[in-house]
Formats: C-alpha cells, sequence, structure tokens
C-alpha cells in the first residue's frame, strides 16, 4: 500500500475499528469509514450502495471483521479493491515500522454525507481541517475547573459526529471516552444514561431522536441510583430538533440531576467536518415562535405559534451567511440558503470538481444546502431546500407536517414523511404521507388521525396517506429518512417492506457471500 491510498473500514463500533483507523493513518494511508450491513433484510441495496462507495475512492483495501466479513462477498466482488478483503487480526502485524510525514494540506479523512436528498458524497477532509474542528469543539465545550473530561457516546464510528466529534475530540483533550454500541443503545437506551452517570461523562451528542427514544422507552425503575448533574453538554444535532422534545426530556430527568441548561442544539455536516454552530454552555435551548404561514409563503420569521429553535452562533473560526437566491446576504428574521466559511471545511468531494463546484464558492463559502434565518446573532434552520414541499405557492418544510404524527397513535415514532407531488391529472403539487404502522390495527382509522393531527397544525389537508410497514422507508446508514428516496420509490411502485430474514436466509445469504469472495479473490 502506497501513502495516500485508501482503505476502506467496514467495521461495527469494536476496538479493531481503533486499531484499523489509527494503523491506516500510520501507514499514510487515508481511512475511508463505511457502515457494515445492519438491515439484513435489504443487501441487495446495502451491496449496490457499498460497491459504489468502494469504487468512487478506489478504495485499495477493505478491512472488516470475520463475522461483517461473511456477508461483504458482493460488495468486494463489484468493486474489486487491488488488495483484496482483510480481517483486522489479519493485518495487525507489519514486517516494518513506518515513519510517515504528515502535511496539513493532505487528505486525512474521506468521510461520506449523509444522503438524506441525494446519493451520499465523498467528503474530502485534510489533516488540517480536522484538527481546527477537533479545537473549535474544545473551545465550545469548556471543561469546568476539577472536572475530568469524559465523553459518552453510543454513535457510530462511521458517522462523523461519532468519529470526529467523539473519538478525535477525546484524543485533543485528552480524555476518556465511553463508547457504547449502537445497536445496544437501541434496544436499551437507559444503558446510556446509566453510562453518563457511571462515568460522570460531561458530555455526549445524539440526534433529536435519541432523546425521544429515551422519553418512550426509559421506566424508572431503570434510573435507580443515576446522577446526571455531572453531563454538561447535552448536544443534539444531525436532525431537526424538537423544542417540544428538549422542554419534556429536561423535565422527565430533573429528579436525575439533569439540567435543561446542559441542552445544547447544535448544526454542522459532514462537508465542514462536523460543527458549524453551536450555543452559548449553560444556557439551555433559546426557543422562538413564528407565524407558519408567514413563513411558509412570504420566507419572513414573524411572531406566531409554531416553536422553532436556535442551534446558536458561529464554532471559532467560522462564519454563517443566510443568502438570496441572487447571492445577496439577508436580513435578519429572512429565510434563504445557509452558507458557512470556516478552516474546517472540506477540501472538495473527492475526485468530482463538477459537484465540488457547485457546493464551494471561489472564495470558500460552503452552500450548505439547508434553509434558515439569522435572529439576535443566531440561526434557526427550517429545513432542506431539495426537500421543500410547495403548495399552492407557499413553501413548508416538511418538519412542519411530520412533527405533529409524533402524536398520532399507531405511527412509529420518526418513521414518517412528508412529500410533495404531483397526482396523476393535476398539475399542482400535493402532500403525500408515507408512515409506518407501530402495530398492526385498523389502517383507516390511523389514516383518519394522520389527516386531523396534520390539518390542525398546518390548515393544509394531505392528498394522499400511506400506511406502511415498519422498515419499509429508505434510510441513510446514520439513520435519517431519504426523502427524495422515498418519494421515487412511491412513485416507481417500488416502496416495499424489507425482506424479513429468518436462520435459512441467513444461512443462504452467507453462503451466496462466501462464493462472491472466493471469486473476487480468484480474479485479483
Amino acid at each position: 500500500m502506497k501513502p495516500g491510498e485508501r482503505v476502506a473500514l467496514l467495521l461495527p463500533t469494536s476496538p479493531a475499528f481503533m486499531d484499523a483507523y489509527f494503523g491506516t493513518l500510520l501507514a499514510g494511508a487515508v481511512p475511508v469509514p463505511l457502515y457494515p450491513p445492519v438491515r439484513l433484510g435489504r443487501l441487495d441495496e446495502y451491496h449496490r450502495a457499498t460497491s459504489r462507495m468502494l469504487q468512487v475512492t478506489g478504495a485499495v483495501v477493505v478491512l472488516t471483521d470475520t463475522r461483517v466479513r461473511l456477508l461483504l462477498g458482493p460488495s468486494v466482488e463489484t468493486a474489486r479493491p487491488r488488495l483484496g478483503c482483510h480481517t483486522v487480526d489479519a493485518v495487525m502485524h507489519g514486517d516494518e515500522d513506518l515513519e510517515v510525514e504528515v502535511d496539513p494540506d493532505a487528505l486525512g479523512l474521506i468521510q461520506f454525507s449523509s444522503g438524506s436528498t441525494v446519493a451520499p458524497k465523498p467528503v474530502a477532509l485534510t489533516h488540517g481541517a480536522l484538527l481546527a474542528q477537533v479545537a473549535a469543539l474544545e473551545a465550545a465545550m469548556p471543561v469546568a475547573p476539577g472536572v475530568t473530561p469524559v465523553g459518552v457516546s453510543w454513535l457510530p464510528l462511521y458517522h462523523d459526529m461519532g468519529l470526529i466529534g467523539c473519538v478525535l475530540s477525546a484524543l485533543y483533550y485528552p480524555g476518556s471516552l465511553v463508547l457504547i454500541p449502537p445497536e445496544t443503545f437501541l434496544v436499551k437506551p437507559a444503558l446510556w444514561l446509566r453510562a453518563l452517570s457511571r462515568h460522570r461523562g460531561f458530555v455526549s451528542p445524539a440526534p433529536n431522536f435519541a432523546y425521544g427514544l429515551c422519553l418512550k422507552r426509559v421506566k424508572d425503575a431503570e434510573l435507580q441510583g443515576v446522577d446526571l448533574s455531572g453531563w454538561h453538554h447535552a448536544l443534539n444535532g444531525a436532525e431537526p430538533v424538537s423544542a417540544d422534545t428538549l422542554r419534556r426530556f429536561a423535565e422527565r430527568f430533573e429528579k436525575w440531576g439533569f439540567s435543561a441548561r446542559a441542552l445544547r442544539p447544535v448544526y454542522g455536516l459532514s462537508e465542514a467536518s462536523l460543527a458549524v454552530t453551536f450555543p452559548p454552555a449553560g444556557r439551555g435551548p433559546r426557543e422562538l415562535g413564528v407565524d407558519p404561514d408567514v413563513l411558509a409563503r412570504e420566507g419572513l420569521a414573524r411572531d406566531g405559534a409554531r416553536t422553532l429553535v436556535s442551534v446558536g452562533a458561529p464554532v471559532a473560526g467560522f462564519e454563517v451567511q443566510v443568502r438570496g437566491e441572487d447571492g445577496a446576504e439577508l436580513p435578519e428574521r429572512k429565510v434563504g440558503r445557509v452558507f458557512a466559511k470556516g478552516p474546517s471545511v472540506m477540501r472538495g468531494y473527492f475526485e468530482d470538481a463538477e459537484a465540488t463546484e457547485r457546493a464551494l464558492t471561489g472564495d470558500g463559502w460552503l452552500d450548505t444546502g439547508d434553509l434558515g434565518f439569522g435572529a439576535e446573532g443566531e440561526l434557526y434552520l427550517t429545513g432542506r431546500a431539495k426537500d421543500l414541499v410547495i403548495i399552492r405557492g407557499a413553501n413548508h418544510a416538511p418538519q412542519a407536517f411530520e412533527e405533529p404524527l409524533a402524536e398520532v397513535q399507531g405511527v412509529r415514532t420518526g418513521c414518517a414523511v412528508a412529500l410533495g407531488f404531483t397526482p396523476e391529472g393535476s398539475e399542482d403539487e400535493a402532500l403525500l404521507i408515507l408512515a409506518e404502522r407501530s402495530a398492526p390495527g385498523n389502517e383507516q382509522s390511523v389514516e383518519a388521525d394522520i389527516r386531523s393531527a396534520v390539518v390542525a397544525a398546518t390548515g393544509v389537508q394531505p392528498h394522499t396517506v400511506r400506511i406502511l410497514e415498519p422498515g419499509t422507508l429508505p434510510r441513510t446508514s446514520s439513520g435519517k429518512l431519504r426523502r427524495g428516496e422515498a418519494l421515487r420509490r412511491y412513485l416507481a411502485g417500488e416502496l416495499t417492506a424489507p425482506k424479513k430474514m429468518g436462520a435459512v436466509g441467513i444461512a443462504v445469504e452467507m453462503a451466496k457471500s462466501a462464493l462472491a469472495m472466493v471469486r473476487a479473490e480468484h480474479d485479483s
């Protein structure tokens, strides 16, 4: 392997990931973290996506573990990495010690974007950008005197918030880091809170859904002896932040020492290495009530009943602007596209000059693709530009329709999307709601409740509501719903539930994978 070549890491949260990641860096190569197969009912889809990412980055080798390797055959056979696919254990010991000179401008990581609106893109981050990011995070999360910096995370290590925000930050502080496998958290979310208490974690980031999952699934009896008073930085990012979830989380867990002042809604994206804005430490969330009709029709944040949450001001070294369609910066409370500039912004998309040119201006500003507005020096997000639902000339963020569904019985939490589409025989865009059911039941009743909830919250009547089997909606590797892909599949008649995989089905997939791996190794 030559310096600068790419190494794909397909590993779960484990010591092996650390060995592979830092071993790759010490060899002068560039790590490319990819997600291992987790949804066994959609393996064909997984292999198409993974082989594409291996090919796009030109990965010369895949590092994995024994269990994951059993399912990687088709991906490896299609991509044909030059040095094959190996377990970390098999390559732990080299024949020589390498001395690698690190250039701050050299490529240090390829991190795929989430792919919530388009196919995931390979974000090229330099060593200098990564260092600038963790330095900004340290400045944004001060450690109180006498406090040992301990982080607790269940986030996947192939995700920027888990890798850069937790692992690299723990090295930079330096401090301790407690890692929980994501699948363990999803099964028993109380373990997250118990780990924060046991290890006196002072920082732990998570998407909004995780706070909601704790509200729904954690029982009081599971928190006996828990003390959350040491959790000073409860970061909430990677997806839209719900003011209601924040309030209820603070109220519910106050008796275990949690303070609402620890809640910090934040904003960032892969193309900026991670963080772009943070609110002040110790303040707690700042809410702003806006008129949803004026926001949708005029793009103005006038006082009203819909609550938005500030994601703070730019982190150290960053600037943020909200721009109109003509590229000019907009005044406060006017909705536009969010642009960011700072030392940890990506070099570009790996070997994709066209996509890079669309995302980066000549003077280094990043078009985030997000919509929002400024108010009192802080940023408020209203949605993604590509996700807008345009009905009768009004621009609605899908979250305006999706958030009311959290209270509808029979709908899986966080498993519904609102989409704009043009019904057959019509020229006007209408509202489509796709929602996964939480349990078998009366679908007509659930559909009626969905319609009522949306109309009550927004005044907009859905044209079509479809109730889906659990697991039907497509998601990114980090769990975000892929609205654009959901619409494409719906219109193409391809929106189907994942295959049920029993022991026999898994055995068949493993056998197919083994044969594919043999063919790949034989032909290489």
